[in-house]
């Protein structure tokens, strides 16, 4: 990875520096944030960060307003907006329950067209989401801190009427970035107003949802299941009753992989970086008081 963002970077129009120097720093690295304070020490022209993954929380408590900050959030969308196409379509179609038989059984599933939607996140994800959608005429509600419509959705509503929304949902998609507002938000209170055949696909971040309260959801069957391609903890580990719960799908957060990833995220860095040189408006902007 390291010398194919070099080559972007390059490509470009930029000049490979050390860190010290640099009025720009790419971090490739998001699972060493802990080196960030090390490596900027005494780069008083640093003014850009960008930062390699859409999800920010380990450089969370690095931001400040000294910086401008980017990061990929829209990058991976596509991908991962096919991985909960998928899910979903997993298990309307109970391949979750059919992948764990030892033996033939009956039938079970139900069809994915018509169904009601509802998107917890109005960004990257639920914008390519809702064309994989559109084929299976669902209702569609977006869920989202602006009130702005997003197209191709019917519905799109403030995060302060979720409440009302859950109890006509089918489906709830989290596709949000995870604050200190997000945290924990889908909790037992908010589980019990959906349907108790609904089920939830989280693509977002585990701390979205309180673990012990979707353990008791599914077990109590108050809620039809969850398809995770994240979790809280995060690796799940081994024994946790999520593993063996029949209504619970897990996937080891590969809504985008990493070789998937650096295909997309290459061309994005180089854009960024030409951007810089040009003195030009940079994507993916981050929100220091949003943290996101």
């Amino acid at each position: 990875m390291y010398e194919a963002m070099c080559s972007a970077v390059k490509r470009a129009g930029a000049e490979l520096v050390d860190p010290v120097d640099a009025e720009g720093l790419v971090w490739a690295d998001p699972a060493r944030p802990d080196l960030f304070p090390s490596t900027i020490q005494g780069a008083d022209s640093l003014s850009w960060v960008q930062l390699p993954y859409a999800g920010i929380e380990p450089f969370a408590h690095h931001l400040d307003t000294r910086l401008r900050w980017t990061c990929g959030k829209g990058v991976y969308a596509p991908a991962v907006a096919e991985t909960v196409l998928a899910l979903i379509l997993a298990t309307c179609k109970n391949l979750h329950g059919y992948s764990r038989a030892s033996t033939w059984s009956g039938p079970a599933g139900r069809q994915l067209a018509n169904s009601r939607i509802t998107v917890l996140g109005g960004g990257g994800i639920a914008t390519s989401l809702l064309p994989l959608l559109a084929p299976f005429d669902c209702q569609t509600t977006v869920v989202r801190r602006s009130g702005a419509a997003l197209p191709g959705a019917d519905h799109t509503v403030t995060v302060d009427l979720l409440d009302d929304v859950l109890p006509e949902t089918d489906i709830l998609v989290l596709a949000l970035a995870l604050t200190r507002e997000t945290t924990g938000m889908i909790d037992s209170r908010r589980m019990g107003l959906l349907p108790d055949d609904a089920w939830i696909v989280n693509v977002a971040r585990g701390g979205h949802i309180v673990t012990d309260d979707l353990v008791a959801a599914l077990t109590q069957r108050s809620i039809g299941g969850a398809a995770l391609d994240v979790t809280d903890p995060e690796p799940l580990p081994d024994g946790h009753p999520l593993w063996s719960l029949p209504n619970c799908l897990i996937t080891p957060h590969i809504g985008n992989t990493p070789e998937t990833g650096l295909a997309l995220l290459l061309p994005f860095v180089e854009e960024n970086v030409r951007r810089f040189v040009e003195h030009r408006d940079l994507l993916a902007t981050v929100d220091v008081a949003l943290g996101y």
